[in-house]
């Protein structure tokens, strides 16, 4: 059996759940790992796993003569020069969400994948999700005809910590960027418009940042279709995940996943489990599938579900909403260029 062998750059959280993920498919060796922090703890973690290298210098993976691929789960801030550095060196990439704060770099490295003819993914790991993969199965068939409206629900449980608010780029390109590009997923049309309405309602802490936690966005598609995304920072009630694309012809739509079915009906009242707590159980076998594809598109050679070109957009749509709320006007995409620039 072939096999793709692969080098996690980034052992935090993320790069930790693409390990085990990957550990369960026998068509992949994971050869090593890297982070700026490894030390015994990691170095036990990745004994347990067999991953016989375990690094502080992301360049031991890059140059590593046995690795087909890199899984990119670092900080922002390093991905594209990662991104560069292994297309450069001949290695497939994966790498989370988003490839940039800035969309010139993440230009350079979509150009540098494509040049060097290595595949890039994106981690977009919704696009992989049951719920919505019907939905867009939907689309395409026909079922509901032309897309009129599309509406996204997208809240999370609780916000996330001071520290990370700090660096985390703010709700539009951290948290509604996964929105983004559902959005366009599930429409099958380019974004051409963006208008965006935000304010502080659950923490005072992200006006000190100069972000939000609120969020009501309005889409114009290039195909006429019009989306309307609504987050929040905390719902609680827990993680509030939906989706409905309204056509011609009828509509779908998914709701939240729950841990069971059970409806409790009594003189008290009817009820149920909330939903699943937050992403890492949510999107659990979203998280599998991904990387199952992505070994496969670099087994046989097919195209990636999620490449550059989408975080190219969603990243677009982001920078719009964020002009957006602060010009308090609707933005076109093709204006960010000159508006970037004014920034």
């Amino acid at each position: 059996m072939k096999k793709i062998t692969i080098g996690i750059i980034g052992a935090g959280r993320i790069g930790k759940i693409h390990a085990d993920n990957m550990a369960r498919l026998p068509n992949v060796e994971i050869a090593a790992i890297s982070d700026l922090f490894a030390g015994p703890e990691l170095e036990a973690w990745a004994a347990e796993r067999g991953i016989g290298l375990v690094t502080k210098n992301s360049g031991d993976i890059i140059a590593h003569p046995d690795i087909d691929a890199v899984f990119i789960c670092s900080s922002t801030d390093t991905h594209v020069p990662l991104i560069k550095q292994a297309a450069q060196a001949g290695k497939h990439i994966f790498c989370e969400k988003p490839v940039s704060m800035d969309l010139a770099q993440t230009r350079e490295g979509v150009a540098a994948a494509a040049e060097a003819g290595v595949k890039l993914q994106i981690g977009f790991n919704r696009r992989f999700d049951h719920n919505f993969k019907r939905v867009r199965e939907h689309v395409q068939a026909g079922t509901i005809g032309r897309p009129h409206l599309i509406k996204i629900t997208s809240r999370d449980p609780s916000p996330p910590g001071e520290s990370y608010i700090r660096v985390s780029g703010g709700l539009f390109m951290d948290m509604a960027i996964h929105d983004f590009d559902m959005a366009r997923y599930l429409a099958g049309s380019e974004v051409e418009e963006v208008y965006a309405q935000g304010n502080v309602l659950v923490d005072p802490v992200f006006a000190k940042y100069g972000d939000i936690d609120t969020a009501v966005i309005t889409l114009r598609f290039e195909n006429g279709a019009l989306g309307v995304i609504d987050n929040s920072r905390k719902a609680a009630y827990g993680y509030d995940q939906r989706a409905e694309v309204f056509g011609s012809k009828g509509s779908v739509a998914v709701a939240n996943d729950y841990p069971n079915s059970a409806v409790v009906s009594c003189a008290d009242g009817t009820y149920s489990d909330k939903p699943l707590h937050f992403f890492l159980e949510r999107y659990n076998q979203a998280y599998v599938d991904e990387t199952r594809l992505f070994v496969e598109c670099l087994l046989d050679g097919g195209p990636l579900v999620v490449d550059g070109h989408d975080a190219l957009q969603a990243e677009s749509i982001a920078l719009a909403a964020k002009l957006s709320l602060r010009l308090r006007r609707p933005v076109r995409l093709d204006e960010l260029d000159e508006l970037g620039n004014k920034e």
